[in-house]
């Protein structure tokens, strides 16, 4: 018995391996491709593809587990292969760089010499390998593209695999496999249709709206037909386009004030139909150039897709939102206020581990230097009426008349708790170099602006009250009284959470909204461009 499921066995091995192999070789293994494999580049690639060392090891191992054979002769798999790439393109990869005209020639004329044809084969498992790998990691280093600062004791992303297991599995089915490579995560599915649509059908005749005076609802203005046409263009507008000539042909009517607030609401800017320099600049992004800036944010989704867990707070910067993910699934969220660009909420990701109940605030150095600084240097009364103290290092009060104000140093500014503090009640610490952290604010009224880059760094956080208490979810009843008792006392207090909570501040420029629009925001921090160069320059 034992003697028949051996035979058995190595019969199903031997026939697995036939099928995978080409049948002009022999089992076991094919000398050409052993061959092939100990070269450091692939000569049938025009010009020749030097391999780096993760590559070469990569196609080693993938042709040692499938015992040295050759895969791409078998049941037309190198056509389908073709046609998988030249669908990167909706990914926003360019499908060139996978060899792609240089594989079809190949199909179109196999070669008969052993070598040439094993070059052939592994050039294609080096680019079906290679597309693998940047679907599912990103094309680009994202600690070399846009650097995250990560804190030690966060969950970094583990490192990209020589190939995953579905590359030998689903070969007889290779869409299934470039399927299962692209992030498992909706946004990127969400904005790869949304690349794909816009690449098949860019807006026509992009015009390009002059600089000029404000134009508010009403006014007249030369530039009006031209801006109507460019509205039409995009599908802002779905009735016919004014004809004729003259004043009314000028007139900044309701109609396109109404198309233009939709255009603005769509790329995050204030929605007030006012035609002023942000939404002029917007207006005059080409659709080449929309295009490029979903490539890029597909790249991002890339990485960030590795990022999430199931617990995580989630900092859109460009976005000026926050959401709580509890299992994977958005649980709450709201508006924020982040840094402006001159100073920069950085990109990071941390661990929430307290809080500080009514803070103070300690000013940092930059905006007392700044902000501060040219206010008391003219009038000194300035820091009674903001309620600041002037304390040395080791936290001790100092006269504010025995200090230089026109050469300070050794010392801070410290506003106590109160309504005026900008803190507010909370402040929800993580560690960081920085010296940012997400806290309440007393100005609420910001948050109804869309354009919300109005902190120096750190993020205020709308309802912040409300993400407390979830974030203090799993504590006990008897330590949900003591927060209570520390938010009444008014002093300052800090409080450890029940657990940790991940968080990460992140930066994207485009997405998919939840009605199914594709939007846009400006880039604030000017990373669009860095990230765009790179995966050009990756061609």
């Amino acid at each position: 018995m034992y003697k028949k499921c051996t035979l058995l066995l190595t019969g199903l091995f031997l026939a697995t391996r036939l099928a995978l192999a080409d049948p002009t070789e022999t089992l076991p293994g094919d000398e050409a491709i052993r061959q092939q494999l100990a070269q450091p580049s692939l000569s049938c690639a025009a010009p020749a593809l030097d391999l780096d060392g993760f590559s070469q090891e990569a196609l080693s191992a993938f042709y040692r587990q499938l015992g040295d054979q050759r895969v791409w002769a078998v049941d037309a798999r190198l056509e389908k292969l073709i046609e998988q790439l030249a669908l990167l393109v909706d990914d926003g990869l360019d499908p060139a760089r996978y060899q792609l005209a240089t594989l079809r020639q190949l199909a179109a004329d196999p070669a008969s010499h052993p070598q040439r044809s094993a070059c052939t084969d592994a050039l294609a498992t080096h680019a079906y390998l290679q597309a693998l790998r940047h679907l599912a990691y990103g094309q680009l280093d994202p600690a070399q593209a846009e650097p995250l600062w990560r804190s030690p004791n966060s969950r970094a992303p583990a490192p990209p695999v020589l190939f995953p297991a579905f590359a030998v599995t689903h070969l007889d089915d290779l869409p299934a496999a470039f399927a299962a490579a692209r992030p498992d995560f909706e946004p990127y599915r969400a904005l790869r249709s949304a690349h794909a649509a816009l690449r098949q059908h860019p807006p026509r005749n992009w015009r390009h709206v002059p600089a000029g005076n404000l134009l508010r609802p009403g006014m007249a203005d030369e530039r009006v037909p031209l801006l109507e046409r460019r509205l039409a263009d995009e599908g802002y507008l779905t009735d016919k386009v004014r004809s004729g000539s003259g004043s009314d042909r000028q007139r900044y009517t309701p109609r396109l004030v109404g198309a233009m607030k939709r255009f603005q609401a769509r790329h995050f800017l204030e929605d007030d139909g006012v035609v002023g320099p942000s939404t002029l600049t917007e207006l005059n992004v080409s659709s080449a150039a929309r295009l490029d800036q979903v490539r890029v944010n597909l790249e991002r989704f890339r990485w960030l897709a590795r990022e999430m867990e199931p617990t995580l707070l989630l900092v859109d910067i460009a976005g000026a939102q926050l959401t709580l993910f509890r299992d994977h699934q958005p649980l709450w969220q709201t508006r924020t206020q982040v840094g402006r660009p001159a100073r920069p909420t950085p990109l990071l990701k941390s661990q929430i581990t307290h809080l500080t109940l009514n803070p103070s605030w300690t000013i940092p150095p930059t905006i007392l230097r700044e902000d501060k600084l040219p206010k008391i240097q003219s009038n000194i009364g300035f820091l009674a009426s903001q309620n600041l103290k002037v304390i040395d290092r080791q936290g001790n009060e100092v006269n504010p008349h025995s200090v230089d104000w026109h050469n300070p140093s050794g010392i801070m500014l410290r506003q106590d708790p109160g309504p005026h503090n900008p803190l507010g009640q909370i402040a929800i610490r993580f560690s960081n170099p920085f010296s940012v952290y997400l806290h309440d604010t007393p100005s609420q009224h910001l948050f109804a602006k869309e354009t919300r880059t109005l902190s120096s760094g750190c993020v205020r956080v709308e309802r912040a009250m409300q993400l407390t208490d979830l974030l203090l979810e799993g504590a006990s009843p008897a330590e949900r009284q003591r927060f209570e008792e520390l938010l009444a006392s008014g002093k300052t207090r800090n409080m450890n959470l029940p657990r940790p909570v991940p968080i990460l501040l992140a930066y994207w420029t485009a997405q998919v909204d939840d009605s199914g629009q594709l939007t846009f925001r400006p880039d604030i921090y000017g990373h669009d461009e860095k990230i765009l160069t790179a995966l050009n320059a990756s061609r």
